[in-house]
């Protein structure tokens, strides 16, 4: 039943944190990082993203066009970049060291702590790579509240509000720290299921050796 429900934790966590990685990929690349809405032309929606920016017209569709460097990007667009290739790396490595640990995986069976420390460190890597995908989202978010709130830019001036995207990012960093949580879980419980294994087997071997000491035939003095 243990084994079952550890077994059951387990590939929660690896769905959890698939569901997260693939969502941390899209979040870098798709351009609805923000929105703005041209109240003078309702028929345009701007969009900026990492890697572009787009406008969406009713009658002609979409159109994006590439930024031209990388250096000309606001400085939280550029760290935004690296904290999403480092979620996005960390991500896929916790998936395959984690998927090496689990325990309906019959490779390295006998080998039990080597898959109890990679799926470990799978579960640390997901807590990363959730953190590094919640951290830029949130700095970009932060930033377009300021600028839409800052009073220094008169009202008639169009303001960046959040895009889609910054929403898929949070959800995917939660997805990808809950799968990091449950796996480090079924591991530490794991560890306290052994325990209490080793402490009933030296309970009952210390009882068995009492009773043995008290069946031995007495010796008789004259």
């Amino acid at each position: 039943m243990a084994l079952m429900y550890r077994t059951t934790m387990q590939l929660a966590g690896i769905l959890f944190s698939l569901l997260g990685w693939v969502l941390s990929c899209l979040t870098t690349y798709l351009p609805q990082w923000k929105n703005l809405n041209l109240e003078l032309n309702e028929l345009e929606i701007w969009t900026m993203g990492l890697w572009q920016a787009c406008v969406f017209q009713e009658e002609g569709g979409m159109q994006c066009k590439e930024f031209d460097s990388f250096l000309a990007l606001p400085f939280e667009l550029k760290i935004s970049r690296i904290l999403m290739f480092t979620s996005n790396g960390l991500g896929l490595s916790g998936l395959l060291l984690s998927g090496l640990g689990l325990d309906c995986l019959k490779i390295g069976e006998q080998q039990q702590d080597l898959k109890k420390k990679l799926l470990l460190m799978g579960g640390i890597f997901f807590w990363i790579s959730g953190i590094t995908a919640i951290v830029p989202v949130s700095w970009v978010a932060h930033t377009t509240v300021q600028e839409f709130w800052d009073e220094s830019i008169p009202d008639i001036v169009p303001r960046w509000d959040f895009g889609e995207a910054l929403f898929v990012g949070w959800f995917a960093g939660f997805c990808l720290i809950l799968g990091g949580a449950l796996l480090n879980c079924t591991v530490c419980s794991t560890d306290t299921q052994s325990s209490l294994v080793h402490y009933t087997v030296a309970e009952v071997q210390d009882t068995c050796q009492y009773l043995e000491s008290d069946n031995r035939p007495k010796s008789l003095s004259i």
